[in-house]
C-alpha cells in the first residue's frame, strides 16, 4: 500500500493536532498515551489517549480499499515514521505529559498491537522483535549454565 502525499499530510496533521491538545509552557501534569486507531474498512484514524477522549481524527483514501493481511504492518511503519519526524522536529519535548509516556497503535478492539514510540527522560530502549530474536535461547543456557555450577 503505497499513500499518497496528502494522506502523509494527513496522517503528520493529525498527530500535530492531538499532540497540540497537551502543549504547555509550565509543569508536566497530565498522565495518559496517545494511541492511534486505523480502521480498514472505514479508511478512518482516530487518536485518542487513555481516557478514550478523541484527540484527532482523519481519513486515509488509500485505507478503504485495502484487504490486505498485511495491514497493520503497513500503518505500524508508516506510523513510526511520522511520529519520529514529530519528535525530531521537538515538538514531544514540550507537551504537558508526564513521562514516560507512549505512542501506541490499536486494533479496532483498542488492543495494542505495537507500541510506536516511547518518550523518557533517560535514553530507553524501546525493544522491538528483531532485538528480541534469540534471545530464550541465550536465557535458557545462561540458566542451565549457572544451575550446573
Amino acid at each position: 500500500m503505497k499513500l499518497s502525499a496528502q494522506s502523509h499530510a494527513s496522517i503528520a496533521s493529525s498527530l500535530r493536532e492531538a499532540v497540540n491538545k497537551y502543549m504547555a509552557d509550565g509543569e508536566r501534569t497530565i498522565v495518559t498515551d496517545i494511541h492511534l486507531q486505523p480502521k480498514q474498512d472505514s479508511g478512518e484514524l482516530v487518536i485518542f489517549n487513555d481516557d478514550d477522549e478523541e484527540l484527532s481524527r482523519t481519513i486515509i483514501e488509500e485505507w478503504v480499499d485495502y484487504s490486505e493481511d498485511d495491514f497493520y504492518a503497513i500503518a505500524e511503519r508508516i506510523f513510526r515514521s511520522e511520529i519520529n519526524a514529530l519528535k525530531d522536529t521537538g515538538v514531544l519535548d514540550k507537551v504537558a505529559i508526564m513521562k514516560p509516556y507512549s505512542f501506541v497503535l490499536v486494533d479496532e478492539d483498542r488492543e495494542t498491537v505495537a507500541e510506536l514510540l516511547l518518550i523518557d527522560d533517560e535514553d530507553t530502549l524501546l525493544l522491538n522483535d528483531e532485538l528480541l530474536k534469540g534471545l530464550d535461547e541465550e536465557l535458557d543456557a545462561f540458566l542451565k549454565d549457572l544451575l550446573e555450577k
